[in-house]
């Protein structure tokens, strides 16, 4: 039974509200987890616990259980020359910004318009309601290794 620090392994899918498959963990592949450590987003986390190697559900994760609301403010526009000269700035790209806190926010490049750089520090599947169907593959206790190390270790996780 999936309780706090169980090993989760499960095979899912995820779609957004128009049914479009936005990710998905086969069986052969699965996802694993540590259950109680704010691995997954809380909204499916919350409705796992419980259930057995074998079960199945059907979870809809609401954006604030999810990735989130929105946050207008981490919509930025930035100048091109904030960029190194040579790198080639394209939307879609990806990198990570130094917060004052000294925690990191990744940023993806929206659009460049002339010479300002659009940039979004929102998770991409921020405000968004989430459809997920799972399928629990298997539960095992945490060895004390992964608990000290604060993830999975084997298939499906954390490789040393």
């Amino acid at each position: 039974m999936i309780k706090k620090d169980s090993v989760v392994s499960l095979s899912y899918t995820l779609k957004n509200e128009n049914g479009e498959e936005l990710d998905r963990s086969d069986a052969a592949n699965p996802l694993a987890y540590m259950h109680g450590h704010g691995q997954i987003v809380p909204g499916l986390e919350n409705v796992l616990e419980g259930l057995a190697t074998g079960d199945k559900k059907e979870v809809t994760v609401a954006p604030e259980e999810g990735y989130g609301e929105v946050q207008p403010q981490l919509r930025i526009k930035v100048s091109r020359d904030k960029f190194p000269a040579d790198a080639k700035i394209e939307p879609g790209m990806q990198f990570s910004s130094k917060m004052e806190d000294g925690g990191e926010i990744p940023f993806t490049v929206q659009a460049i318009e002339g010479d300002e750089v659009m940039l979004d520090g929102n998770h991409p599947l921020a405000g968004k309601t989430l459809h997920f169907s799972v399928e629990v593959s298997e539960v095992r206790p945490a060895t004390a290794e992964e608990l000290q190390h604060g993830h999975v270790h084997g298939a499906g996780g954390h490789q040393h």
